[in-house]
């Protein structure tokens, strides 16, 4: 029965990796159906069942995610090639149905994201991920690893979590100007509070890039900082790397208890290695440090 039941979730699992894959193809249901090796004439009730909304709708939840990260953090890309990868024919059917989800049009919040309707509007689609994708870690996935110290470029985000996304816009310009590509300057984030404290205006992140180069004390957002050297447990994370709670969750409960080891005066942080949407999101790579003395 348990066999039977993890075959079941693992067609499951296969259609949404097939959909965040391809996201510019024609995802009819016939064709996902295929994925899944179900009949398609049960299929759309599978899903819906399984995962709480339609096929259809979350594909085009998903096309929307994608659409809207890069209008926020990627300049390359007009708004009429945007729609078009989100499966619109004309930008302004892109234009509504962007508007009717999130309140602001594609321009607008190209310029100024509302963040809260937006976390608002992909709840429904992180929790259908959320149903099959939990991951569980066991401690062959945990690797020990003596890390040099590394000079980084700071800027911190202080306040509602709701509000991060516009940091991480401003981030993201500001390492832009200053050249420091992702393919070649490390991306960091270390947390220095819990990923919902009681009370949202305590939420603290710092945004880093790796960087040997000066940073100007101008009294700008960007400070120059060092994350420690030392030795770490590491985990890698892959795909669902926006909430990586369960991962840290693992080594604090689970890992250090039972490792006899003792964590290291320096928050816990973690390395991006690979983002989305430039990969797909269960493509998506992070590796999590846990310093121990």
């Amino acid at each position: 029965m348990k066999a039977t039941l993890q075959n079941y979730q693992a067609r499951m699992r296969r259609v949404l990796d097939y959909i965040d894959r391809h996201l510019d193809c024609d995802l009819d249901l016939e064709t996902v159906s295929r994925v899944a090796a179900f009949s398609k004439f049960h299929f759309h009730r599978q899903f819906a069942a399984t995962f709480g909304l339609s096929v259809h709708r979350y594909v085009k939840l998903a096309r929307l995610k994608r659409a809207s990260h890069r209008l926020a953090y990627r300049d390359a890309q007009s708004v009429t090639e945007i729609a078009m990868d989100a499966g619109y024919n004309a930008p302004d059917a892109f234009a509504r149905a962007f508007r009717q989800r999130f309140g602001q049009s594609p321009s607008s919040f190209r310029k100024s994201p509302d963040w809260e309707p937006w976390l608002a509007a992909f709840g429904p689609l992180d929790n259908a991920r959320s149903k099959l994708m939990q991951k569980t870690f066991t401690t062959d996935d945990v690797t020990i690893r003596d890390v040099p110290p590394t000079p980084v470029a700071i800027m911190e985000h202080r306040g509602d979590p709701a509000t991060l996304g516009a940091t991480i816009q401003r981030f993201i310009a500001w390492r832009t100007a200053a050249g420091l590509h992702p393919r070649t300057s490390p991306t960091f984030n270390v947390w220095r509070s819990e990923r919902r404290p009681a009370s949202p205006a305590d939420y603290s992140v710092d945004l880093c890039v790796g960087t040997g180069q000066p940073i100007e004390a101008d009294g700008g957002e960007v400070k120059a900082g060092v994350i420690p050297g030392g030795r770490c447990a590491v985990l890698r994370v892959v795909g669902n790397t926006d909430n990586l709670e369960p991962a840290a969750l693992y080594l604090y409960r689970n890992w250090l208890p039972a490792s006899g080891e003792e964590a290291r005066d320096f928050p816990i942080y973690c390395q991006r290695l690979s983002f989305f949407p430039e990969v797909p999101e269960h493509e998506a790579v992070a590796d999590l440090f846990l310093p121990l003395k």
